[in-house]
């Protein structure tokens, strides 16, 4: 599972004209299930992007958690991050995972950032989407799971 996380100010996701979802300050994840990803590797994710401390205290540090900046979730799927272009010109996919295992692995990671008492709001499964965002730092981090290890 490859997570790219960017502190945001505030983010939104449009399909067409309709917003599906739209944060304040926290985090936009996009999130690529790859072939193979399973439930400890959506476990060890949200444990890490939890407890990722990169919100400034009161001396500017990044020392908050989302938590403690009273920060929200806006989880948006992109099987893109796991585009293989190595060879030719044209991005291979084949590492993405089939929507119906992607699907349901994206919604686990959202309702465990949840029990964590996060707010969170999603993009639309499968939609041509328009992500919006205003990077706040800029601060942008990729993560990466394999087997329920971060790599």
């Amino acid at each position: 599972m490859r997570t790219v996380i960017q502190r945001v100010a505030h983010a939104r996701v449009l399909v067409g004209e309709n917003v599906v979802g739209e944060i304040g300050h926290g985090f936009l994840l996009l999130v690529g299930v790859a072939e193979g990803d399973g439930i400890g590797d959506a476990d060890t994710t949200v444990r890490k992007i939890s407890e990722l401390r990169v919100f400034p205290d009161g001396e500017g540090q990044m020392n908050r958690s989302i938590s403690d900046a009273g920060g929200s979730i806006l989880v948006v799927s992109q099987f893109t991050l796991l585009a293989d272009v190595r060879r030719g010109r044209r991005p291979s996919f084949a590492r993405a995972a089939k929507p119906e295992i992607a699907e349901p692995l994206i919604g686990v990671v959202c309702a465990a950032l949840e029990e964590r008492g996060l707010p969170v709001e999603k993009g639309s499964f499968g939609a041509n989407m328009q992500v919006e965002l205003v990077n706040d730092g800029p601060v942008s981090i990729i993560l990466d799971v394999v087997n329920g290890q971060v790599v």
